[in-house]
């Protein structure tokens, strides 16, 4: 069979030429991913070569599964959102390991499968509302934002509250280096460059090798044979006793893995969702009625719903290899604006990732003064549906407010989640609107308020 006749290139009405360029623009797009979750994960304890090598293998496999199984001219990678959530809210805050985590992940992946090829997957859509789903994903743009200033001890706590380290722009070169990358990673934004993120990063970690910053360090770098011997350590971990056996050795901390697992795969699910539909209504790439086929729950097996199932697929595999949440990139709507419309696009993008296999040593030597403004300016494109609320409505606000800032002032994903949760559980109960309350969105709220309960207990010894 013919790579046209595979792809229905001459029913979408595009041609390979087209399809290649397509692949190739995302790649560009996207391809920051794998500078900044080596560097995300790396704060987790996580080998950074094994997880560079990991965020490689599950790329190119859920490109390849949204390529040929979908047909979509869609990309994944590693989530920016859930592999901060991994690191700063899983490990470093809830205290589970790097490995435990990793299970966590891997059990979403399979719970995401089962969700998405069965009627529970609309169940789901349709459970949380749409106010909250909005604040949850502006609220990890704030997050991921302040994460870029924290990181480069841009912003510090003096006095016990955050401030700008302007002691450090006196002797810091790191911050200065931050800031040359900051302006470079906005121009390029505003000027809509394509590749702006991945430009800015080399850009960045180039002027740092400059003697007067000496930022960039080449004695940092893994060698591609260094990240072979690491990978072992991350792949099939999540098989091992330090995973899932260790994950359920302790009983008192099961509500906590509930509700992670839940978060997880809530976080996932609604991101690929957003993304999808988002990109095929901007582009017309998807029809009225394989949209509306995914939202009801139809057993009908549109492209959508194929490249559902590639996602969550992605993400198990991800898992086991080592990898936080594979989740289809906003970047793809790159390729579809350049044409792309077919999975061939797709599989570009997967064999341009394959090859940065051998990109190991340039990667490793990124300093986080490169990849700190590409997290504040993909923070900041989060913030975009915050204009679809009607924030002169208190029952809109409140929850919003609480559920978007607490992730930023509580430096903790889940915090934020729970806030926004309960305060719109109480709105409703308040204007007794309780019939209104989704139940599975009652099951959460009861799991959140076990989770206050419990850290409370935890917290006092």
């Amino acid at each position: 069979m013919s790579i046209s006749k595979f792809f229905h290139l001459t029913e979408y009405k595009t041609k390979v030429s087209t399809e290649v360029f397509a692949g190739v623009t995302i790649f560009f797009a996207m391809a920051y991913i794998l500078a900044v979750n080596p560097a995300v994960l790396g704060d987790a304890g996580m080998p950074v070569g094994a997880v560079y090598l990991a965020t490689v293998i599950a790329t190119v496999v859920g490109c390849l599964l949204l390529g040929l199984f979908a047909n979509v001219p869609l990309a994944q990678s590693a989530s920016l959102g859930l592999n901060t959530f991994f690191a700063y809210s899983v490990v470093s805050y809830l205290g589970f390991t790097w490995q435990e985590a990793l299970s966590m992940v891997f059990i979403c992946g399979i719970l995401s499968l089962v969700i998405t090829m069965t009627k529970l997957r609309t169940y789901l859509i349709s459970s949380i509302p749409k106010i909250l789903r909005t604040a949850i994903g502006c609220g990890i743009g704030l997050f991921i934002a302040y994460l870029g200033f924290k990181n480069v001890n841009f912003i510090e706590m003096s006095g016990g509250a955050p401030a700008v380290n302007w002691a450090g722009l006196a002797s810091d070169p790191v911050l200065w280096l931050f800031l040359i990358g900051l302006v470079v990673t906005i121009i390029l934004a505003v000027l809509k460059v394509k590749g702006a993120f991945l430009i800015s990063i080399i850009a960045t970690t180039l002027i740092g090798l400059i003697p007067v910053f000496g930022v960039t360090s080449i004695d940092t770098s893994i060698s591609i044979t260094e990240a072979f011997t690491q990978l072992p350590e991350t792949l099939g971990v999540v098989f091992t006793s330090a995973s899932i056996p260790s994950l359920f050795a302790d009983p008192t901390r099961i509500p906590f893995i509930i509700l992670t697992i839940l978060l997880f795969a809530f976080l996932d699910l609604f991101n690929t969702i957003g993304t999808i539909i988002g990109a095929g209504r901007e582009t017309n790439l998807f029809s009225d009625e394989e949209i509306a086929a995914m939202k009801t729950g139809k057993r009908f097996r549109t492209r959508t719903e194929r490249a559902l199932i590639a996602d969550a697929a992605a993400t198990t595999v991800g898992a086991v290899v080592g990898t936080s949440n594979i989740t289809t990139f906003v970047e793809s709507a790159a390729g579809i604006g350049a044409g792309g419309r077919t999975g061939l696009t797709a599989v570009v993008t997967a064999l341009c990732f394959a090859a940065c296999i051998l990109l190991v040593p340039f990667a490793t030597v990124v300093p986080g003064a490169a990849t700190a403004p590409v997290l504040i300016l993909v923070g900041i494109m989060m913030l975009k549906p915050i204009t679809e609320l009607e924030w002169h409505k208190p029952e809109v606000a409140i929850p919003c407010f609480f559920s978007a800032i607490f992730m930023a002032f509580c430096y903790n994903i889940t915090d934020g989640i729970a806030a926004g949760f309960l305060t719109y559980t109480l709105i409703k109960i308040c204007k007794r609107e309780i019939k209104e309350v989704h139940p599975s969105v009652w099951v959460v709220t009861a799991l959140f308020v076990a989770y206050g309960i419990l850290c409370a207990l935890f917290a006092g010894g």
